[in-house]
């Protein structure tokens, strides 16, 4: 009976060394961003720059709270989200069937690949003025803009992916007697999956770059163009507060994409994998 009592006590070092590892390796891993955020505290208080040139942290944020009080905050980076988003759904929809025919077609291969050859490394930046001839300055221009942009990556992850897929996973289920759809949607998708998930992990971040240079450029609301107003009224807080802003929002979409990543490729040995953000 002094056995069973004593069992538990011996655990508890363990666990207290367990915890103990985990607050000084989860503090590890944000101090790079402690300390740039410290710096900049640091700088701008002891006039190393003009508040102008670099605003104190603490007033930043003050100008965060005050916009997201007074309801600003919710307002622009709600239509910033639903552009980029909106974008994104666009160019993972379109991506993967393009990339999908290219794989699995010779004439869809031979049409898109010289496009995508081509507009893959050109800045699509230079649509810009095509785009707005077209069509103007409002949500479906700067939709298109991020679609044009955001698109290349998830096709070529989709092509490669595909390409990629191990012949012998494809013969063994020939030989079993799968048809074409079967062999699609459960040989050649779940293994190029993967691949295909790393393509749109690439492809959301630039969704919600391109949405805020958009804004910028072509103005109205939204996070990019509340950042322009500021910075043509000399409003330096809020251009910062802009920045923190679209810094936080792009962290986490890139959270939520890894944990749909883990969640739809549950099966797959990389779940189990440790993780490492």
């Amino acid at each position: 009976m002094n056995s069973d009592m004593q069992t538990p006590r011996n655990g508890v070092p363990e666990m207290l060394g367990r915890l103990a590892w985990t607050i000084v390796w989860g503090f590890a891993r944000i101090f790079s961003i402690v300390a740039l955020l410290a710096a900049w505290e640091i700088l701008a208080r002891t006039g190393t720059f003009t508040p102008f040139q670099l605003p104190a942290l603490s007033a930043v944020l003050e100008r965060i709270w005050s916009d997201a009080v007074s309801g600003d905050l919710a307002i622009n980076a709600g239509l910033t989200l639903y552009r980029a988003l909106t974008g994104f759904a666009i160019c993972a929809v379109l991506g993967i069937a393009i990339g999908m025919a290219m794989s699995r077609n010779v004439v869809a291969n031979w049409f898109f690949d010289p496009i995508v050859s081509v507009g893959f490394p050109m800045p699509k930046i230079a649509f810009l003025p095509v785009v707005i001839l077209w069509l103007g300055v409002y949500d479906t221009a700067k939709i298109t803009m991020i679609v044009v942009d955001a698109i290349f990556p998830v096709i070529a992850a989709t092509v490669i992916a595909i390409q990629g897929v191990e012949r012998e996973l494809i013969w063994s289920a020939r030989n079993m007697g799968a048809s074409k759809r079967e062999l699609l949607h459960q040989v050649i998708l779940p293994a190029a999956s993967p691949q295909i998930m790393t393509g749109l992990q690439v492809a959301l971040p630039l969704s919600l770059i391109v949405a805020v240079v958009a804004e910028m450029l072509m103005g109205g609301y939204g996070l990019g163009g509340a950042m322009i107003t500021a910075a043509q009224f000399a409003n330096s807080t809020s251009v910062f507060a802009g920045i923190v802003e679209i810094a936080v929002i792009g962290y986490v979409l890139i959270k939520i994409m890894v944990l749909i990543r883990r969640r739809l490729l549950i099966w797959h040995p990389e779940a189990n994998a440790p993780a490492t953000a």
